[in-house]
């Protein structure tokens, strides 16, 4: 899961950035409506998290342009000034939730968790392939409800695969999901993340299987 976080107030930004991560997300920040608008345009996210009262370009209307693009990308708009007027008008413009600060990081963690499980059209948080399950909230993988010591990389290669069970996902995109910017990751480090899920995972009917020169593909075998 990729998120990108809006914020002009640098210790929040912080906090935020170190508390995503440390769930396992893949994290960018930006500290401008400009950056923000930029970033959305030409990157792919799972959740945009955005405050209001940015420099350069005010949040709603980084979110009147992110939707006007036609994006469905989960909003969560963070915002110092609680009134009814600006709920209304962020809900109105596309918002899915909204958080005035201060706010605590459990209870943001809890919301970012439910926003990211409605983008994949979800009510659950577990994501199920055959044998193989994936609890997106706890971060833990099962293959017959037995644990699987998966690294945290691993972890979001498997829930990205999974998210796309049974379609092709290319080298980058698995780069654009998993990767940060600045975070250099080559194709060949991407084999070598898949190498090592495979030999964790492919028991039984489960399967990533290789299009030579495409990406990979979760499948089940037909027994």
């Amino acid at each position: 899961m990729r998120i990108l976080i809006a914020e002009d107030d640098q210790v929040l930004a912080d906090g935020l950035l170190r508390s995503l991560r440390s769930a396992g997300y893949a994290v960018d920040h930006v500290a401008s409506g400009s950056e923000a608008d930029a970033a959305l345009a030409a990157h792919e996210f799972d959740l945009l998290i955005l405050d209001l009262g940015l420099p350069k370009m005010h949040g709603l209307e980084v979110l009147k342009k992110l939707r006007a693009r036609g994006s469905a990308v989960p909003v969560l708009i963070l915002t110092a000034a609680d009134s009814i007027e600006q709920r209304v008008k962020g809900l109105d413009l596309g918002a899915d939730d909204y958080m005035a600060k201060p706010f605590s990081l459990q209870e943001l963690e809890a919301r970012v968790r439910a926003l990211t499980r409605r983008g994949l059209g979800s009510a659950s948080s577990l994501i199920k392939h055959g044998p193989l399950t994936f609890d997106a909230t706890g971060r833990v993988a099962y293959i017959n409800e037995q644990m699987v010591d998966l690294s945290a990389r691993e972890l979001s290669l498997l829930e990205v695969l999974l998210q796309r069970a049974g379609r092709l996902v290319s080298k980058d995109q698995l780069v654009e999901r998993l990767c940060e910017w600045g975070e250099e990751v080559s194709n060949n480090a991407i084999e070598v993340y898949i190498h090592r899920l495979r030999k964790k995972i492919e028991q039984g009917p489960i399967r990533i299987a290789t299009v030579r020169g495409l990406g990979y593909c979760l499948e089940k075998i037909a027994a």
